[in-house]
């Protein structure tokens, strides 16, 4: 490459030494321009690439340019080129879910919108790229989307009286459907937990119809009391909560902490939270009333154990006994031995992907487990003969045995016993009797591991102090595939209807399997799954498309245009054939798919043969067919100007094999990838001299070929 460049400036400077020192009467005799020279100013002549297609017979045939966010937002050279020389744009990576859903799941496209206002004003069109696809994915609040739910009760009495549904007696309790209410024998959430189950037959425009009153709840004058259950039905229900006790019995209410009081709250199959304040009362004690009559043929379910009513006003109990637990504000916790390192992970490494957690680096296994320890100093010594309870989650880079125990100044201590730590979050919950009146430390060991340990949410609580508990909610097969469908509603809802100017969308992006080509990708048969990696196929199966696509076209305009688009499809035509395969299949569910994209990453030795039949087999599909990717790498160590011209005659082949091979009706357009050999461009290529400019930006013979293809449209 340097070696093109630098020839082309030798011949400059020569140039420029010959005019500059001429003398005003020179002798008559011709000077004949350098080599390379005359070539390269021919090249330089060329008009911008889109002046070649006939716009008059080629209207709807979109020539495109890639192109970062930032480059083109800024306006600078990039944003220029574009401009100049394509009727599209296309982003690598600014429109991609990783790019746009924040680490708390809210959709932001700001950015996306001066991208999208800045083409608009100049009016080059923006391509979607792309909805759906397994890798540029904000995977860490997916995966902690679907991570087990810990349930934390409040560390506040609970003021409702429930002896009278934890023992099945119902004592206490009203209900004028007395046939409808059962108790469910280990149906709450978590091992053995009972839930309280209400059965509706029949509907009525009286959601009163089917109701469970509680006891009396005493209250404080002037105190805020907080109302929390978890609810699920088996087929979608509602409900809602009404009062005895208060001056408005029906009052509309927060149920979800969405800021908004509705009359009602709804159900699904999922376990739900629902939390929300009162404090209008009308004299001492208040009822609550439970209300499902609304719709019939559906089957509730509240858990028993997280059932509260609680005075937030009133007075906490002791619970956990380790401040900050769950390391979002910094740590109190010591350490030492085996130049091991301790420290509190960026914000996302936390149990389930979210907040922060502890870890400690121990970089050999040593003689004895006590060698690397961390320790945490409680306020005040524990009490002599209590049962503690320690819980926390932890998850290491290794396998190994870590060791958690109360101590005493003089190191003698009660141990909690070995925990075998492996790869992936688990939680633990020991528990072990203080028998020394100074026990004040909170000591893990790791001389036993060797690697790095991460922990979570630790908690140690006395048998006797109360408080808060900690229920795990694991989400099921079920769950989990209904919150996956949810997101992946959100995402392509918010962002189609949100993006107006854009008319086209690569809706799925390399869906099929390399290794198995007829089969779809999945992390099941990726071996290096990276951290922005999630396949929204493992969870919705084959009609993750299907859904896609329905979504696409739901929430666009009539007139947008869908695609599905995949790579390798001119080096392996199985891949090909699997991908319209699976096109078929698409639309033999109900969704319509409008065009393929052909990713074209080739090299200038790519076989010509098997390209010219993929355009074939892409075009008998009759759908459009898009050039959507293409580079030609050189494969060389230097830009030669026998490696440049192979490569501008890679750029022309495929010009020519898709005019040739693909109906004109069918020609969504080409898009030019890595459009110079700048990193900058094509970051994921540096060094491949791929593109149809050098890195200062200068055309390339490649340049000059790819415009006399396109006059052939």
């Amino acid at each position: 490459m340097m070696q093109y460049i630098n020839r082309f400036l030798v011949y400059s400077g020569l140039l420029a030494m010959v005019f500059s020192c001429a003398d005003p009467d020179p002798l008559e005799f011709a000077v004949q321009k350098p080599q390379g020279y005359e070539a390269q100013e021919e090249i330089n002549q060329y008009e911008p690439l889109k002046s070649y297609i006939d716009s008059s017979s080629n209207a709807n045939f979109k020539l495109g340019g890639a192109v970062s966010m930032s480059d083109y937002i800024n306006k600078g050279v990039q944003y220029r080129l574009i401009n100049k020389n394509f009727h599209e744009l296309t982003v690598g990576y600014g429109m991609k879910h990783g790019a746009v859903v924040q680490a708390d799941g809210a959709i932001e496209l700001r950015q996306v919108n001066e991208l999208v206002t800045a083409a608009e004003q100049v009016g080059t069109s923006v391509y979607g790229h792309t909805l759906v696809w397994h890798a540029n994915q904000n995977a860490s609040y997916l995966n902690g989307s679907l991570a087990p739910l810990e349930i934390e009760s409040p560390s506040f009495p609970n003021d409702l009286d429930k002896t009278g549904i934890q023992d099945g007696s119902l004592t206490g309790y009203t209900t004028n459907a007395s046939q409808a209410i059962t108790i469910g024998d280990g149906q709450g959430i978590g091992e053995g937990a009972d839930a309280l189950n209400i059965a509706v037959t029949t509907s009525n425009e009286d959601p009163a119809t089917v109701q469970l009153t509680t006891p009396e709840i005493p209250v404080v004058a002037g105190h805020e009391y907080e109302v929390v259950f978890y609810i699920k039905s088996d087929v979608p229900g509602q409900g809602r909560i009404s009062f005895e006790g208060l001056n408005e019995n029906l009052p509309l209410l927060d149920y979800n902490g969405s800021g908004e009081a509705t009359e009602s709250f709804q159900t699904d199959f999922a376990w739900e939270e629902v939390r929300f304040r009162v404090k209008d009362f009308a004299g001492e004690t208040f009822r609550l009333n439970f209300d499902f009559g609304y719709l019939a043929g559906v089957n509730y379910s509240i858990d028993i154990n997280n059932l509260y009513i609680y005075d937030t006003q009133g007075q906490p109990i002791e619970s956990n006994l380790v401040e900050n637990g769950d390391f979002e504000s910094g740590t109190g916790w010591g350490g030492w031995g085996n130049n091991s390192e301790r420290g509190i992970t960026e914000d996302g490494l936390g149990y389930g992907n979210q907040g922060k957690a502890f870890y400690v680096t121990n970089p050999s296994v040593t003689g004895g487990f006590w060698e690397v320890q961390t320790v945490y100093e409680f306020a005040k010594p524990l009490t002599n003969g209590e049962l503690y309870t320690l819980s926390f989650w932890v998850k290491g880079n290794a396998e190994g045995i870590i060791r958690p125990e109360l101590q005493s100044p003089d190191y003698s201590s009660n141990a909690f016993g070995q925990v075998s730590v492996t790869q992936d979050w688990q939680r633990v919950e020991l528990s072990t009797t203080a028998t020394a009146v100074d026990r004040q430390r909170l000591i893990f060991s790791y001389g036993e591991f060797a690697g790095t340990v991460y922990i979570d949410n630790v908690s140690l609580t006395s048998a006797s102090g109360g408080g808060g508990s900690t229920t795990i909610l694991v989400r099921s097969t079920e769950v989990k595939q209904a919150i996956v469908k949810s997101e992946l509603e959100r995402w392509i809802s918010t962002v189609v209807s949100g993006l107006p100017y854009v008319n086209a969308w690569d809706v799925v992006n390399e869906p099929m399997d390399d290794g198995n080509p007829y089969e779809l990708k999945s992390a099941q048969t990726d071996s290096d799954i990276s951290s922005d990696e999630f396949y929204w196929q493992d969870y919705l199966g084959e009609d993750y498309a299907v859904l896609a696509f329905n979504l696409a076209r739901e929430n666009g305009k009539p007139e947008d245009l869908l695609f599905i688009n995949d790579y390798n499809l001119e080096y392996n035509l199985d891949k090909c054939k699997g991908l319209i395969a699976y096109v078929n299949y698409i639309e033999s569910q109900g969704a319509k798919v409008d065009g393929i994209g052909t990713q074209m990453h080739l090299s200038i030795d790519s076989d010509k043969g098997k390209i010219t039949e993929m355009f074939k087999l892409l075009a008998q599909t009759g759908k459009l067919v898009k050039v959507s990717e293409l580079d030609v790498r050189t494969n060389a160590p230097e830009a030669t100007d026998e490696v440049l011209q192979l490569q501008a005659e890679m750029y022309k082949y495929v010009v020519d094999a898709y005019i040739e091979n693909v109906p004109k009706e069918q020609r969504y357009g080409i898009t030019v990838w890595g459009i110079s050999d700048s990193a900058e461009d094509a970051n994921w290529l540096p060094g491949e001299f791929q593109g149809l400019w050098d890195i200062n930006l200068n055309r390339k013979p490649a340049y000059k070929s790819f415009a006399e293809a396109l006059k052939g449209l």
